[in-house]
């Protein structure tokens, strides 16, 4: 007898399946800050492991007994600014007003061409813009898996315009650190890009149960398209095969249990990325993507209360 596949739980949820335009997540939304700081971090992924916890859940019969729990390290190497985009509101939308650029990475000189910008921060007023944001750049050559290429990602600001601009001034040609960003025990969201796994069937790809083996035409296919009349096209909810996987996606509420400077020794590295170089990070379970994948960190859109207690690595 085949395997009986069942559906998976919301395998429709995601429409429409398509791959992602680039291999770094877009962040759409953020949440006010009072603090005139960053609202985000740039990182990599590097490994899962498992750590020892203390269980403080006061409603389980397990209280106070230490518990293996799974964890994700993730390296996050300083950022650099790289610009400052001004906004403005022109009707519904808000627009690019004025971009001023500061000194670009060594990798990115040949690749950008306006890195020359003779506008000023001085020069800037702040009371004709509407929104003021930054652009980072990460240093991935400080990260122990050898990229050389940075990225470039747009970041929120926290605090009144004048307090925004006045965190730029001070901070357009120093390192931005993970410290200064997140704490431990805070909950965040991680946006990034999915795994990629190609052009699937639709067993794989929706989790459709296998037809009998006297069905016609094909076991691992959807045994109905629509009904036979009045509709004239095939319905997007029909389980087809296609892209699976490389999906812009976001996962909310991963607890930071630690963030240290004590560089980890795992004999040569670890598998498929290497030996950790700069400060890093350890989150409660797991996190979407590959090893080596870029990750946006931001504050938790929806937090919870939920806490652990880490106490061995």
């Amino acid at each position: 007898m085949p395997t009986i596949r069942r559906p998976r739980k919301g395998s429709m949820q995601f429409w429409p399946r398509k791959k992602a335009k680039k291999m770094t997540a877009r962040v759409r939304s953020w949440i006010k800050q009072k603090e005139p700081k960053l609202s985000g971090f740039v990182a990599y992924k590097v490994g899962m492991t498992h750590v020892a916890r203390l269980n403080d859940d006061k409603n389980s019969h397990l209280k106070g007994e230490e518990l293996s729990v799974p964890v994700t390290i993730v390296e996050c190497p300083p950022m650099r600014l790289f610009s400052a985009r001004f906004y403005k509101k022109i009707g519904v939308k808000l627009q690019i007003n004025k971009e001023v650029f500061f000194k670009a990475e060594k990798n990115l000189t040949r690749k950008i061409k306006f890195s020359k910008s003779k506008e000023s921060l001085e020069n800037i007023a702040v009371s004709e813009f509407d929104k003021i944001t930054v652009l980072v750049c990460t240093q991935p050559q400080k990260a122990g898996f050898g990229k050389k290429k940075p990225e470039i990602v747009e970041l929120a600001l926290g605090g009144s315009n004048s307090e925004k601009l006045d965190f730029i001034k001070q901070n357009h040609d120093k390192e931005i650190n993970l410290r200064s960003v997140f704490d431990e025990n805070q909950m965040v969201d991680i946006h990034a890009v999915t795994k990629g796994k190609g052009f699937q069937g639709a067993v794989k790809r929706f989790g459709i149960s296998l037809r009998s083996h006297k069905s016609e035409k094909g076991i691992r296919t959807p045994g109905s398209l629509g009904p036979w009349v009045r509709q004239q096209h095939i319905s997007w909810r029909v389980a087809h095969a296609g892209q699976t996987g490389f999906h812009q996606r976001t996962e909310y509420n991963k607890q930071i249990l630690l963030i240290s400077d004590d560089l980890l020794s795992f004999g040569k590295g670890f598998h498929k990325y290497g030996s950790l170089k700069s400060t890093f990070m350890i989150l409660h379970g797991s996190v979407l993507g590959p090893k080596k994948r870029t990750l946006i960190l931001t504050k938790a859109f929806r937090e919870k209360s939920k806490k652990h207690k880490l106490i061995t690595i």
